[in-house]
């Protein structure tokens, strides 16, 4: 099954573009496809975990809801899902 991962700011420098899609096994979890990117992508380790956690620093969503409102990191991804990481905005 096919998903979509769509990230901003540093998080989207560090993979070098805004959106990649990815296919995933049907157990896949967000967690499961994070670890796979940063693993692609080395310089997104740090930003998106703490030790082995989903980092509190960025904010990941499936389809518009907040993972925190799901299963956090085992929320289980289906085929078409959007996946976002956003980190915090700042500014004034």
């Amino acid at each position: 099954m096919e998903v979509e991962f769509v990230s901003f700011g540093p998080i989207r420098e560090a993979v070098g573009e805004k959106t990649i899609r990815r296919e995933v096994s049907e157990e896949a979890t967000v967690e499961d496809l994070l670890a796979e990117l940063a693993t692609e992508f080395p310089a997104l380790a740090g930003r998106l975990f703490d030790d082995d956690e989903l980092s509190t620093w960025v904010t990941v969503t499936v389809n518009g809801t907040h993972v925190k409102q799901l299963d956090g990191g085992g929320t289980t991804l289906a085929d078409g899902d959007v996946v976002r990481a956003t980190p915090p905005v700042r500014g004034g």
